[in-house]
């Protein structure tokens, strides 16, 4: 390995120091009541609804029917809808097609006291309301008002399908609406009243989802809605219409609540267990290891704040986390890993050092013989943080795809908090081989070479 030199050390430790301090406070500038965030720091972590408090629910189709996959995207989409007017914007969503389920979890709002979540519940899986109406006029709450409450020109039950086409004419795409004949001859008198200068806005339930303007007579029942989509809105939006006209109710199939409360008084016992584990961890470290034990110091905590910085969205190239109870748990775990490769080398330097070798041929012995075993356990939790990902995470994430082959015939089962596990517990034992293995050999190294350090005992051996 090439010469290390005294200041290596200093440079290490302080570039932990930056990345712990960064990653605890982040980095913002307020002008007045604007502020500018440039590194995110703890506090902009987004908690998960077990530790901010919120609902857990599965809905799926009732016994029986087996929705088709673009039914399940209309359903979602009534779901998506639906929490959005309820200004319920931090949520997740998933859709197991293979099972035919639709995961969804939402936060408590801000100071909520009296929320029912078996209403909201089922407020979600009730079969949505399609109206199509003359123009758009709306009250201050954004509802339908005026001639567009009065005037009802279609319902779901009308439209046939909605489809994404392509425009042959200038390539931009399109929603493609096909009405059964009591909606192509409502359809035609009202685009006939209105050609030219009116709208027909589109809204599920009080919610508009389109308001284009009638462009053309359409007396054959095959319309089209144009207005510089890409194929995903346009995708959306014929999700949504689709939604109005699905053939069945959503059903909850199991439900979990927990309050804020609870959770947080979770999460401030976990981080104060971690706590006060990481100080005795390193009381231990430094009386068993002496030098080797200082050092494994400020690589465990350049470890955690690795950990913490990849789930608040510290590094650009990695959007921010949601972090769980396990979550929490995944790093304290890869801690404990961390903790584990800095003992197993301490002690192979010690076994060095007892067969007569000098201090530096020790610590290059040491850390050489004990790299191999600390890769055998790490690449086992690696392999297990993959599984986890890939078998509770998102169907179309990564992982999923990559198990599928292997996993596909019992199908995904999306779980968050178990997800979240995986996560921080693949990216703590990486951060085990940069901070445990890497930084603390070249501390090590550094501190080495001060003659004043230069005694067999301070690594192990014998005074």
């Amino acid at each position: 390995m090439k010469k290390i030199g005294k200041p290596v050390f200093f440079v290490v430790a302080l570039l932990i120091g930056l990345l712990t301090w960064t990653t605890i406070c982040g980095i913002s500038t307020s002008y007045g009541d604007v502020t500018k965030t440039y590194i995110k720091g703890a506090n902009d972590i987004r908690w998960g609804i077990d530790i901010r408090g919120g609902v857990d629910v599965t809905f799926r189709p009732p016994e029986g029917i087996e929705a088709t996959r673009e039914e399940m995207d209309a359903a979602e989409q009534i779901i998506k809808v639906r929490l959005v007017s309820q200004n319920i914007t931090d949520h997740e969503i998933y859709t197991d097609y293979e099972k035919n389920r639709i995961i969804v979890r939402f936060p408590w709002k801000e100071d909520e006291v009296d929320f029912n979540p078996e209403q909201a519940i089922a407020e979600l899986g009730e079969t949505a309301l399609l109206t199509f109406r003359e123009g758009y006029e709306t009250d201050e709450w954004g509802r339908p008002s005026g001639i567009t409450a009065e005037t009802i020109i279609l319902e779901g039950k009308d439209v046939e399908s909605a489809s994404v086409v392509v425009s042959t004419e200038n390539n931009t795409p399109m929603v493609s609406l096909e009405l059964n004949d009591e909606g192509a001859a409502k359809f035609a008198e009202a685009t006939g009243r209105l050609v030219g200068t009116g709208v027909i806005s589109i809204w599920m339930d009080d919610t508009v989802i389109s308001y284009p303007r009638v462009s053309a007579v359409i007396t054959d029942g095959s319309a089209v809605i144009q207005g510089g989509f890409t194929v995903a809105e346009a995708k959306e939006l014929a999700d949504k219409i689709n939604a109005g006209a699905l053939p069945f109710k959503l059903e909850t199939d199991n439900f979990s609540t927990i309050s804020p409360t609870l959770g947080e008084g979770a999460k401030d016992a976990m981080v104060l267990a971690g706590v006060i584990a990481f100080a005795l961890i390193s009381i231990f470290m430094v009386v068993l290891y002496r030098l080797p034990g200082v050092v494994a110091i400020p690589a465990l905590l350049g470890q955690a704040a690795g950990s913490i910085a990849a789930v608040s969205g510290y590094f650009a190239v990695f959007p921010s986390f949601t972090l769980t109870l396990p979550g929490i748990a995944g790093i304290i775990l890869s801690i404990g890993m961390g903790v584990d490769a800095n003992i197993i080398t301490a002690e192979r330097i010690k076994e060095e050092l007892r067969l007569g070798k000098s201090i530096d041929s020790a610590i290059d012995s040491g850390f050489s013989r004990a790299f191999t075993a600390i890769l055998d356990g790490n690449l086992t939790m690696v392999i297990i943080a993959i599984i986890l990902m890939g078998s509770f995470g998102p169907p179309s994430s990564v992982f999923a795809m990559l198990l599928k082959p292997i996993f596909g015939i019992f199908g995904s089962s999306v779980t968050g908090a178990i997800y979240s596990f995986g996560y921080t517990l693949l990216v703590g034992v990486i951060l085990n081989f940069v901070f445990g293995v890497t930084a603390s050999r070249l501390m090590l190294k550094s501190l080495s070479k001060f003659k004043a350090l230069r005694k067999p005992w301070l690594y192990g051996g014998k005074k």
